[in-house]
């Protein structure tokens, strides 16, 4: 969800002029984890409104949409290292995303757990243990990974235009 549906890179970026009154781009974080870039990432992710604020990635409500027409649609989010976001995600959830119910929500602590034929995400720690088809979605952290296991997706449109 976060990264793939939420744009949690947006949301730093925006929490971190506030509090630093520094403004960075995704250009200056290429390549550095999350905790590298904002050094305040962890606060932020235990805060309240962080994940309920964030903004929508670009095409993912149309895009989405159309997949479920298709495929069985599930949500997945390991959501509950961060507590209060269970209840925040699944309220952003409803609100930018209203056709997906909350029997296609899935809020965990370990994404290795999922079986499905398709795993879109934007790490490696959920990617390289799924055994079905992945698809590494592209954030400023994951841009300089290369590799053959997965394969990269740029945007939403990129994704209508493999699985549809």
């Amino acid at each position: 969800m976060d990264g793939v549906l939420s744009d949690t890179y947006a949301q730093y970026i925006i929490w971190y002029e506030r509090d630093s009154g520094i403004k960075k781009t995704r250009e200056d974080v290429i390549g550095k984890p999350e905790l590298e870039a904002f050094p305040k990432v962890r606060e932020y992710l235990y805060t309240d409104g962080f994940f309920r604020t964030a903004p929508v990635i670009a095409d993912s409500q149309k895009v989405l949409a159309r997949l479920q027409e298709q495929y069985e649609i599930f949500i997945v989010s390991s959501a509950t290292e961060f507590p209060q976001s269970l209840t925040e995600k699944q309220a952003w959830l409803g609100e930018h995303f209203p056709f997906i119910s909350w029997k296609q929500m899935v809020f965990c602590g370990s994404k290795t757990i999922i079986q499905a034929d398709i795993m879109i995400d934007d790490h490696l720690k959920n990617l390289d243990h799924f055994s079905g088809e992945t698809f590494m979605f592209s954030q400023p952290h994951n841009l300089l990974w290369q590799g053959p296991k997965h394969k990269r997706v740029n945007s939403w449109l990129e994704i209508e235009n493999t699985l549809l």
